[in-house]
């Protein structure tokens, strides 16, 4: 049976097998300090180790169920806190006219949609964020 396993700041696929009457843990992959697991994983784990028969869908919920959004203190949220300010004051630094002088069309155009995707990915989050926050009568908080 795999199951997930965090050593130090990062997260591990692993599975136990017995050899020669002693078990031990066999590393399917790493999964980074967030864990998730993704099609590559499955796809990496599956082509090499084939003969293993794994239940995804449970170690997906499982993975689901450790990250701690609801607490405000815990690692994960201080984490992505701390991402969002550093990825705000990239963004600010950030000048296009700069862009277009010292780096390829290639790596502008890919700029560009990466920056998009995120607006995209902003604004099906916050449009989320507003429909499950209940609204004040005094002078309704939202979050544009």
């Amino acid at each position: 049976m795999a199951f997930v396993r965090r050593k130090g700041k990062s997260y591990y696929l692993v599975h136990n097998v017995r050899r020669q009457g002693k078990v031990q843990q066999l590393h399917l992959a790493r999964l980074g300090g967030r864990p998730r697991i993704t099609d590559d994983v499955v796809r990496t784990v599956s082509r090499n180790h084939p003969f293993l028969d794994l239940d995804w869908s449970r170690l997906r919920e499982q993975l689901n169920g450790r990250v701690e959004l609801f607490n405000i203190r815990s690692p994960f949220v201080q984490n992505l806190m701390h991402s969002l300010r550093n990825l705000n004051l990239d963004l600010a630094d950030l000048s296009p006219p700069l862009l277009t002088v010292t780096d390829r069309a290639h790596s502008s155009r890919e700029l560009v949609t990466q920056l998009r995707l995120l607006r995209s990915t902003l604004d099906v989050k916050l449009d989320q964020f507003e429909r499950a926050v209940p609204q004040h009568r005094e002078g309704g908080r939202r979050y544009r």
